[in-house]
């Protein structure tokens, strides 16, 4: 079993505040930047960065769906982490000043599976869930700039 880890990044023309304030929104903006692969979110605690808990489901393929219940915390300013209680799966959401604009990273790590089966995981879910992100980032790039 060895770590597994999926990262996705976006420059968004929005100042990091706006994009902070966005991404730290799980009751209004979270479920606007959430695509298809992401069902039945919502929030069970709090609403807006740290100390929100909020559940979903995130179905990566057609075959795998996970039950995430994530609590937020906010170990510096610009970064916002959510810990699944229900599996070793962490998303780190960082947020950086980069000129005018700001760098959007989303990294989410879990053990993976062992033998043969963590495998073909440490192989393909890392793209999966990249390509799942950068459709989240693309959203939350349209959504900085509807309310410039």
């Amino acid at each position: 079993m060895g770590k597994v880890t999926a990262t996705a990044e976006r420059t968004i023309d929005a100042s990091p505040e706006k994009v902070r304030a966005l991404v730290a929104d799980y009751s209004d903006a979270r479920p606007k930047i959430l695509t298809e692969e992401f069902r039945d979110f919502d929030v069970i605690e709090g609403g807006k960065g740290a100390g929100t808990v909020a559940r979903w489901k995130l179905q990566a393929t057609s075959k795998r769906v996970r039950d995430i219940a994530a609590t937020v915390t906010e170990p510096e300013p610009g970064m916002l982490v959510e810990t699944d209680g229900n599996s070793s799966m962490v998303t780190t959401w960082t947020i950086r000043e980069l000129g005018a604009g700001c760098m959007v990273r989303i990294e989410t790590s879990w053990d993976g599976a062992g033998g043969i089966g963590g495998f073909f995981e440490k192989t393909f879910a890392p793209g999966g869930l990249k390509r799942i992100y950068n459709g989240v980032l693309a959203k939350l790039d349209d959504l900085a700039r509807e309310q410039a």
